[in-house]
């Protein structure tokens, strides 16, 4: 028996509205089988779907350790604890990030071995599989043998996502040279080479975000999170600059209804709704993390993620990962 996912219908900016959308559209769509977490007199018409009710909310500028441990009957703590007794295969939420990752882990728990959870943020590849962004801001301040870990996690989550074999790693720095970096990339990069069971590039750049060389880009979550929002912001600056020099007259216009055919299938690609969010790696369950400004189509697709994500066992190949021996 299937079991369903579990959203929280309280998170995110557009909640409840959009996620409630979403999740019919997952429904009708996809066949998926999606239970709504909320507060029913905040979340309005659940649109035929399943309600697990509760109390409270964690909002977007709650703290996130306090919040967790206070709201006990808040909708992301319930989405974790479903997960964590048997009544759910995944939890997906666009609300706090931080209390998303701490009601997680909390409650459905890190599969041994693991020191920390690390967010995993797919990077559009335009013509091939997406890259894999960890530590995208689970973890300001790690250590190497943290970030082989990370290493580990996402290149089994990378082959469970889009069917890489053997996924290739790279380690952000500020060259290529193994001798370029700070302390903990020189470090990561030695133990990196060490390491047999992955498949590691060697180190890649700012610049190798998008087009990416690599299935896998690993770095601390203070250094990735900046990255990530920075190839954000920079793709919307693109993308409004282009939209205005085609609205300027009308021979503007007519070029770029000429060029939109071709251009809109890389914009899709690059869009945050295609991608359906980023998954915490490393815990004994799934999460999903999508971004603060989902509309339905991004719901639509986090649920999509989370469901492939269960079908295709990514838990037991991140725990088989981490502990190879004794998974034999």
């Amino acid at each position: 028996m299937t079991l369903p996912i579990a959203l929280d219908a309280m998170g995110g900016d557009f909640a409840p509205e959009q996620i409630v959308k979403g999740a019919r559209r997952a429904v009708d769509e996809l066949g998926l089988q999606v239970t709504l977490v909320g507060v029913p007199d905040r979340m309005g018409d659940p649109l035929g779907l399943e309600v697990v009710a509760c109390s409270e909310v964690i909002e977007m500028d709650d703290e996130p350790g306090s919040s967790v441990r206070k709201k006990k009957d808040s909708s992301l703590v319930r989405c974790a604890e479903l997960v964590r007794d048997g009544r759910a295969s995944a939890m997906v939420s666009a609300g706090n990030t931080g209390a998303t990752m701490a009601a997680a882990l909390l409650r459905v728990g890190r599969l041994p071995g693991v020191v920390r959870p690390c967010i995993a943020t797919p990077i559009p590849n335009p013509g091939r599989a997406p890259s894999t962004l960890v530590d995208a801001g689970a973890n300001a301040e790690c250590s190497p043998e943290m970030l082989v870990q990370f290493a580990k996690l996402a290149s089994a989550f990378a082959g469970a996502r889009f069917g890489i074999e053997r996924p290739s790693v790279g380690l952000l720095s500020i060259g290529e040279e193994s001798s370029k970096g700070s302390p903990l990339v020189k470090e990561t990069h030695e133990l990196l080479v060490a390491e047999a069971a992955l498949n590691f590039f060697g180190n890649v750049e700012g610049r190798d975000l998008i087009p990416a060389p690599v299935d896998v880009i690993v770095t601390d979550g203070f250094t990735g999170n900046v990255a990530l929002k920075t190839l954000e912001g920079a793709l919307k600056f693109v993308f409004a600059t282009v939209l205005g020099a085609v609205d300027v007259n009308d021979e503007t216009r007519a070029a770029g209804s000429v060029l939109a055919p071709h251009l809109m299938p890389t914009v899709s690609t690059l869009t945050p709704e295609a991608q359906g969010g980023a998954m915490l790696l490393g815990l004994n369950g799934i999460c999903v993390i999508s971004h603060g400004s989902s509309n339905d189509v991004a719901i639509m697709n986090a649920l999509r993620v989370a469901a492939e994500m269960d079908a295709a066992g990514v838990v037991q190949k991140m725990r088989t990962a981490i502990r190879p021996d004794e998974n034999q």
